[in-house]
């Protein structure tokens, strides 16, 4: 009963963050300033660590968010050890696995082009008990498949936890294309790789949090992180996830719940920030100075799962065009489909968009995890 009573608490709580937001309209939010914004952790369970720096932008403003590069990124162990980040490229800064001690202290550290330096405090190493599983069921009053996520701690020492996740999911074309103009020789030719079948994959926007602090022992059921529309057609073939999930400190966890409740409205971390929520990590010489993010050192435990509901529809599109195998060669912006006609003079044609599952965002590549 107490159970039940805490999830019935914790829903009404993830609704009233999502539903009962109210017109604000703080300085934050007209200010054309552009905040720092650093996004990361130390991982502690043997895996690489990865810190992106962003600034967030006006909530008018509709140009992409501005990528902080060149910065030089390191964490500090209390003891002494320093731990040096790689950049990347596109404000992803990444610390091949290392070595943690799970009683020691770290803190990050921050330099920004311009002479700016960060720090954050001192932070513990969270544990993060494995994924016990991955759970989907589907919504008939929402039409939409609902994730959830199933996890415990024997030892009841976890108690805060936070979830992301990467999707990844099959889509085809509406038609086959099954020729190609080879531009050497500038004649019709069968063709060698398929752009019929893609993946596509996304990564987590949203917020995902839990905690146990008010139960008697330390275990997550049912905890819904994904709530997935049947229409996005992501259901139709075949679909996957992998959850990724951290141990937190309470404080961390206080830092993102409020974060949630700016954030979830408008999409992502790196939007525009309708309140000042800011972390543990300061400006050396200007403390006052609004950054956003909150450091945290943990053990990231992972679950992947596929599966295959047939839920969606195929793609459409409009019958395909004929074509002489003179016009076809002279014709662009479409897509040959294979040949037609008894004597197999002509060819069936179609859009770019109708045969070449590429244009929507994916690969035709298959992803080395894929069953």
């Amino acid at each position: 009963m107490k159970y039940n009573l805490f999830k019935f608490s914790f829903f009404l709580l993830l609704f009233c963050v999502n539903s009962c937001i109210e017109p604000f309209s703080p300085p934050e939010v007209n200010s054309d300033e552009k905040y720092l914004v650093i996004d990361g952790f130390l991982n502690a369970g043997g895996d690489t660590s990865k810190i992106e720096l962003r600034r967030t932008q006006n909530t008018n403003d509709g140009s992409s968010m501005t990528l902080e590069t060149g910065a030089k990124i390191s964490v500090e162990a209390e003891a002494g050890t320093i731990y040096s980040f790689t950049e990347k490229g596109k404000g992803l800064y990444i610390l091949p696995p290392v070595q943690v001690t799970t009683s020691g202290k770290y803190r990050l550290r921050v330099k920004i082009n311009g002479g700016k330096e960060y720090l954050s405090d001192y932070v513990p190493v969270t544990s993060t008990p494995p994924i016990d599983s991955i759970g989907t069921v589907y919504d008939a009053g929402l039409d939409a498949m609902i994730i959830k996520v199933n996890t415990h701690d024997p030892a009841n020492a976890t108690r805060f936890y936070k979830w992301k996740f990467e999707e990844t999911y099959q889509y085809t074309t509406a038609y086959y294309s099954s020729l190609v103009v080879d531009p050497k020789t500038k004649q019709i030719v069968y063709r060698n790789d398929d752009i019929h079948l893609c993946w596509k994959s996304a990564f987590s926007t949203n917020i995902s949090l839990g905690s146990t602090i008010k139960l008697s022992s330390d275990a997550i059921r049912d905890l819904p992180i994904s709530v997935i529309p049947i229409s996005t057609n992501k259901f139709y073939i075949k679909y996957s996830i992998l959850v990724k999930q951290f141990g937190l400190t309470q404080d961390a966890f206080e830092y993102w719940t409020a974060l949630a409740k700016t954030t979830q409205g408008t999409g992502s971390l790196f939007d525009p920030q309708p309140s000042q929520v800011t972390g543990n990590i300061k400006n050396t010489v200007n403390p006052k100075e609004l950054v956003f993010g909150y450091f945290s050192v943990s053990k990231e435990t992972k679950k992947r799962i596929f599966i295959t509901p047939n839920r969606g529809f195929a793609a459409r599109c409009d019958p395909p065009d004929t074509l002489s195998l003179g016009d076809a060669l002279k014709s662009n912006g479409i897509l040959l489909i294979n040949y037609h006609g008894e004597r197999m003079d002509s060819v069936l044609t179609t859009s770019v968009s109708c045969a070449d599952c590429r244009v929507q965002g994916g690969t035709n590549i298959k992803p080395s995890f894929w069953q």
